[in-house]
């Protein structure tokens, strides 16, 4: 089972409307609930990993102890930063964040 922080929450709210004003490349609606459609169907699926990658950049850290990498496209990476139990196996989704903003 996935479970979303209230920061977690926020983050895609967030990236929803960063995408829908972007001035440097406007996107359309459908395209912007497309895109936060497939980045939450890969936040939804982290339950479902046989392995979670322990966080490395110190920026991560702080959120959570594990992340994982969606590679969007060439220039776009988003760090899913969450804790996991072993026991439950459930994924607390405690961050979302860009590549430009998770520096060393």
């Amino acid at each position: 089972m996935v479970y979303y922080s209230k920061i977690a929450q926020n983050d895609l709210i967030e990236i929803f409307w960063g995408l829908l004003t972007w001035e440097k490349h406007p996107l359309e609606y459908d395209h912007v609930t497309s895109y936060l459609d497939e980045l939450q169907e890969v936040c939804n699926r982290l339950d479902q990993l046989n392995y979670h990658s322990k966080a490395k950049f110190q920026t991560h850290r702080q959120f959570g102890d594990f992340a994982y990498m969606y590679r969007r496209n060439r220039n776009t990476t988003w760090y899913i930063i969450y804790d996991y139990d072993e026991i439950t196996k459930f994924v607390y989704i405690k961050h979302i964040m860009p590549n430009h903003t998770s520096l060393k």
